[in-house]
């Protein structure tokens, strides 16, 4: 091991029993040392990532110290529907915990800011990418931030005539390699708009040309499963967006509540 894997492994024995409440944030900045080495070493143990080093140590110590709550954490033959479960969930914490490394908070500031300075938003997904465009479209809208949101490229072509300086489309594309999008990407920078993209963290033509970009880290063996992984973690990262562009005053939380309070009248009977 190196010195940081040393004191990192000098650390969990120390302090095992105390492990699960700790974030590899926290245990990093315990360590003064980056969230990525935490990660890098989790996963050098052989583990998925720290969410799946934690809780084996938590149920080592609680097999050790026989306080019951081994009994209540694995075994999958006498409750095979809890183990699967929380396998799931350990997998999309774990898909969350890369993706959040690899989004700078100052990124995700400015693209915050980005939308709450916008004239206008266009917001686009082709095919299953257009369930979480027309969900994110629908709250900013909620917001009071004026939004353009198709599933066609074509009628978005189209909406783009008045798209101005400042304006910012979304682009929602899980491998981000849509020609048709590209296109759209291209005519938005002619009339000096900003494009965000929201992809897989992989090398691609949409991530290439964007001014700024979401990136989701999902990645499982099953196939089942990975998208499940991509569309919870793509969720939350797009409601952390939403929270702060709540956060950027009361003008904001104001139109929220006006529109919900609206919302509401319509569907009552």
């Amino acid at each position: 091991m190196s010195a940081i894997e040393r004191r990192i492994a000098d650390f969990i024995l120390e302090n095992a029993h105390l492990l699960r409440d700790y974030s590899s944030q926290q245990l990093a900045n315990s360590l003064r040392i980056s969230q990525s080495s935490v990660v890098k070493f989790s996963q050098k143990l052989g583990f998925k990532g720290y969410p799946d080093l934690k809780v084996s140590v938590s149920e080592a110590v609680a097999r050790e110290s026989g306080n019951g709550e081994a009994r209540a954490t694995p075994p999958s033959r006498s409750d095979p529907q809890a183990a699967l479960a929380a396998d799931l969930w350990r997998s999309k914490t774990l898909a969350e915990e890369e993706t959040r490394l690899i989004n700078a908070p100052e990124k995700i500031a400015e693209i915050a800011r980005a939308l709450n300075a916008a004239s206008k938003v266009f917001v686009i997904g082709l095919g299953e990418d257009g369930v979480p465009a027309r969900a994110f479209a629908v709250k900013l809208a909620l917001l009071g931030i004026p939004v353009i949101c198709h599933t066609d490229p074509v009628l978005m072509s189209s909406a783009q005539a008045i798209a101005a300086k400042g304006d910012v489309l979304v682009l929602f594309s899980e491998h981000g390699r849509q020609p048709a999008l590209g296109q759209a990407e291209r005519q938005f920078h002619e009339r000096r708009g900003k494009v965000v993209s929201v992809t897989r963290h992989s090398a691609n033509p949409l991530r290439a040309h964007a001014d700024m970009s979401l990136l989701v880290s999902a990645h499982d063996d099953r196939a089942h499963i990975q998208p499940l992984l991509y569309q919870a973690v793509l969720q939350h990262l797009l409601d952390l967006v939403f929270v702060m562009l709540c956060e950027k005053g009361d003008e904001r939380l104001e139109h929220f509540n006006a529109n919900v309070k609206r919302a509401q009248r319509l569907n009552e009977p």
